[in-house]
């Protein structure tokens, strides 16, 4: 039987590895980062990769989202779950 492993979210993915916005899951504390986010252009299918972290603690970081760049502070990077690229298309979020 093998393990089902959590979503990983933005705030864990590694500097400059593409990925694709999944879905967006804000705190309960802070309903109205899902549509900020989504103002943003973190939606579904949408290419993103961290380009950036800053030292030390790594917060915030520098983030791709399609033709954007913007920081994020790493709470809100938590918001943004994540499916990697396949092969294919891995190079588009750094166009």
């Amino acid at each position: 039987m093998s393990a089902v492993l959590p979503v990983p979210t933005l705030a864990q993915a590694e500097i400059g590895q593409a990925h694709r916005v999944h879905t967006l899951q804000a705190p309960a504390h802070a309903p109205e980062w899902k549509q900020w986010l989504e103002e943003l252009g973190f939606v579904a299918g949408e290419h993103v990769a961290v380009l950036a972290r800053a030292l030390p603690g790594q917060d915030p970081m520098v983030v791709r989202i399609g033709q954007s760049t913007f920081a994020l502070r790493r709470a809100e990077a938590e918001c943004v779950q994540l499916q990697p690229l396949n092969g294919t298309d891995a190079g588009a979020a750094h166009a």
